[in-house]
């Protein structure tokens, strides 16, 4: 019997879950009504955007709630739904008087991880 080989070409799979990883891809497809040049611009601008949020937070400025509240907003607007939760784990800290170093430790770990989710999806095409 001879053996069929032939080249498939790769494709990325689907999520195994809704939310599957740093970025919603399936949130921020129904958020833009599936424009991927909408998609494109809107995660370049919260890369961009989560970078300077978090340095500003970083100093803990008197006004770091309406920052952390801003990002917030705009990490659900994308799907960005980790970056999310952590400010919501900082706002927590804020709001209570507790230290806010381990939050804002998270925070920035999970912007990182957005960012390099986004910097990937913005390379292909």
């Amino acid at each position: 019997m001879p053996l069929h080989l032939e080249r498939v070409e790769w494709t990325q799979s689907p999520p195994l879950a809704p939310g599957d990883g740093p970025i919603d891809l399936d949130h921020l497809r129904r958020m833009t009504l599936g424009d991927q040049g909408l998609e494109r611009e809107v995660l370049a601008m919260f890369s961009a955007q989560s970078a300077r949020i978090f340095g500003e937070l970083a100093a803990l400025p008197a006004e770091a709630p309406v920052h952390a509240h801003t990002l917030k907003g705009s990490a659900r607007a994308i799907g960005a739904f980790g970056v999310a939760d952590a400010v919501v784990r900082l706002e927590t800290a804020f709001s209570s008087g507790s230290d806010p170093s381990q939050p804002l430790a998270e925070l920035g770990t999970v912007i990182a991880e957005a960012r390099a989710a986004i910097d990937l999806i913005l390379q292909q095409s």
